[in-house]
């Protein structure tokens, strides 16, 4: 009769809210998590995508404990497990993942904005000359 006592009382492990609180929580002193943290921020902040994960790239590759260097293509895994692991610490942050994986096309250089006192692209005139397509034509 003892056993089957203990069969009907829920898991210790699982009722104590101490403990689940935990779990979704992530370390703060992981750098796949500060990455997280900052690419979420960043892009909810209204950056594009390459600003904030040259953020969070830099910041994984300086943080992270490693011999040998974090490569891109990681530290996108990592931001990723990250906010899936812990989704209530970064709402919001799943719409931005796709991006990591080359889903959001880079925004082209405009250069219908006149170069004057600017450090912008400045338009080559087409007019007589070398152009661009004549240039690396070898």
């Amino acid at each position: 009769m003892p056993s089957l006592v203990l069969l009907a009382n829920p898991l210790p492990l699982l009722s104590q809210p101490a403990l689940l609180a935990q779990v979704s929580q992530p370390d703060p002193s992981n750098p796949a998590n500060k990455g997280a943290e900052v690419y979420c921020f960043m892009r909810k902040a209204g950056n594009d995508h390459e600003v904030s994960w040259s953020a969070a790239y830099a910041l994984i590759k300086r943080q992270s404990a490693s011999l040998f260097k974090t490569s891109p293509e990681h530290a996108a895994v990592m931001i990723t497990e990250a906010v899936v692991k812990s989704p209530d610490a970064f709402p919001d942050c799943g719409r931005f993942l796709g991006a990591l994986y080359g889903s959001e096309k880079p925004t082209p250089l405009r250069t219908d904005i006149p170069a004057s006192g600017s450090t912008g692209p400045v338009a080559i005139p087409s007019g007589g000359g070398t152009t661009r397509r004549d240039r690396y034509s070898y």
